[in-house]
């Protein structure tokens, strides 16, 4: 069985005046929680949470490969 990771907050990087480095992909600092309770961060990247339209509050799954899945 999968465990279940529910997003608690997105936070977007800010680069300021020199904007996001060439060549990397924005990626976004999400706290996430387990089902046991415990809280971590992960780095997501931006364009991959609006694909798999993640929010604050939503709950996803981390497959073998990597892979999320959001529940509904």
């Amino acid at each position: 069985m999968q465990e279940i990771f529910k997003i608690i907050r997105i936070d977007e990087p800010d680069f300021g005046c020199e904007g996001l480095p060439d060549g990397q992909a924005l990626k976004d600092e999400v706290t996430i929680e387990t089902q046991s309770g415990s809280q971590y961060i992960m780095k997501i990247e931006d364009a991959l949470l609006y694909e798999k339209a993640l929010n604050e509050g939503d709950r996803f799954t981390v497959d073998e490969n990597g892979n999320i899945t959001k529940l509904s």
